[in-house]
């Protein structure tokens, strides 16, 4: 298992790149440009895929279960940098997506030896997902043996589970829940998967894990309000989030983040439903976080401002 298969299509040899070797600088580019034209065609055709993957997501955070990203090399980085990214942007707990690494912390910034080639490692991994989770395999072969490792554990203990991969035909695609498999062809440079492979699967992370936390009301419209002002830098850009939701004036939303403690969401609520911080707060907590839910919530507010459910 340890072994590349000749036949995947990130090993195979790019016809149009055989002469890149030789060619200027700025065609170099070109060329690299053009390849990475069909990232997101290539995001485009899996879109129903990504959006079954979505909904196990929405299903198990619900729940009050968790979603577990493993990989190796650049697969495994995509992976820690997605994760890493939601407590900051949708303010949620850090246990709601969690990330392994083959090799741990040490290989996301230098390589390690085996570590990918190890099923047993990725059994090991995934130790502490549970019944009701959700385990993401992120590997651009689709079949490295971690993954499959980590993700055979998952379902044996009743996870759902997902692989997001580069090899639309991979073997283990069969066995998961949902296969994300990008077609995205050969690379400019044969093997070197954190190109085109890498760029689609980032593609697929950060559209796959938007839609999850839009899903979970964790945004108003398009706009970031379940960030909590931290600092003075960042309670001023919420103001302007809160003004641009409320139409209010600049004034009257400070005071209104300043009387929530600096919570964006029970701020905004508070405004919209012309209501007290408390009952803000309650109707944010009984709606699981999200905003809409929670004006619907408070009495009157449908009617004020037209929301439905």
């Amino acid at each position: 298992m340890s072994e590349l298969p000749i036949d995947l299509p990130t090993e195979q040899r790019n016809p149009r790149t055989l002469d890149v070797d030789t060619l200027p600088t700025l065609e170099v580019l070109r060329r690299i440009n053009e390849e990475d034209e069909l990232a997101p065609r290539a995001v485009a055709e899996v879109l129903p895929q990504v959006a079954e993957l979505a909904d196990l997501a929405v299903e198990a955070l619900r729940r009050g279960r968790r979603v577990h990203y493993f990989g190796a090399g650049t697969s495994g980085r995509l992976g820690f940098i997605d994760a890493a990214e939601l407590p900051p942007t949708y303010g949620t707990p850090p246990e709601w997506v969690v990330a392994h690494h083959a090799g741990g912390h040490e290989a996301l910034s230098n390589a390690v030896e085996g570590v990918e080639d190890d099923v047993s490692l990725g059994a090991r991994d995934a130790a502490s997902v549970r019944a009701g989770d959700l385990a993401i395999g992120i590997a651009a072969s689709g079949t490295t043996p971690y993954v499959v490792g980590a993700l055979r554990h998952a379902a044996s203990v009743g996870a759902a589970t997902g692989l997001i991969s580069a090899n639309p035909s991979s073997w283990f695609g069969t066995e998961v829940d949902v296969h994300v498999g990008l077609a995205t062809g050969p690379e400019v440079i044969s093997g070197s998967t954190r190109m085109k492979a890498g760029t689609a699967t980032k593609m697929v992370l950060n559209a796959f894990s938007t839609t999850v936390m839009v899903r979970l009301g964790r945004t108003y419209s398009n706009l970031m309000v379940s960030v909590n002002a931290l600092n003075s830098k960042l309670r001023r850009r919420l103001v302007r989030i809160l003004v641009e939701a409320t139409g209010l004036d600049a004034r009257a939303c400070e005071h209104a983040l300043a009387e929530a403690g600096g919570d964006t969401r029970v701020a905004l609520i508070t405004l919209l439903a012309d209501t007290t911080p408390a009952r803000a707060a309650a109707a944010l907590e009984e709606a699981g976080g999200a905003v809409r839910e929670a004006l619907l919530l408070l009495e009157g507010a449908q009617e004020r401002y037209g929301l439905s459910s």
